[in-house]
C-alpha cells in the first residue's frame, strides 16, 4: 500500500510539537535606502563585507538578487579605487 505524502509535525524534546513559522522576509537596505547604490559610499558597503574581507551572502545581507549583483560590483570597484581592502585583518 502506498505511503501517504501527509508529514506529521516533528516531535522536540519535551514532547513539545515544533510548529514551523515564517516571519516577514526582511526588506531590502539598498531598495529601502531608495534604490541608491554607490562604490565611493565606502561605509554603507562595508555592512556587506565580513570582518575577512569576503562579500556576505544574499542570505546573510537580506538584500534581493538585482541589489546583491549591484552590491558585489559596488565592492569590487571601491577595492579597485583603494576605498575598501581585498583582505580583512585577521
Amino acid at each position: 500500500m502506498p505511503r501517504k505524502n501527509k508529514r506529521a509535525p516533528r516531535a522536540t524534546r519535551g514532547g513539545r510539537r515544533e510548529t514551523y513559522r515564517r516571519g516577514k522576509p526582511k526588506p531590502c537596505a539598498v531598495c529601502a535606502q531608495g534604490g541608491v547604490l554607490d562604490w565611493k559610499d565606502a561605509s554603507f558597503l562595508r555592512k556587506f563585507v565580513s570582518d575577512r574581507g569576503k562579500i556576505r551572502s544574499r542570505r546573510v545581507s537580506g538584500l534581493c538578487p538585482r541589489d546583491q549583483r549591484r552590491v558585489a560590483t559596488a565592492v569590487k570597484n571601491a577595492r579597485e579605487m583603494a576605498l575598501l581592502p581585498y583582505v580583512g585583518t585577521r
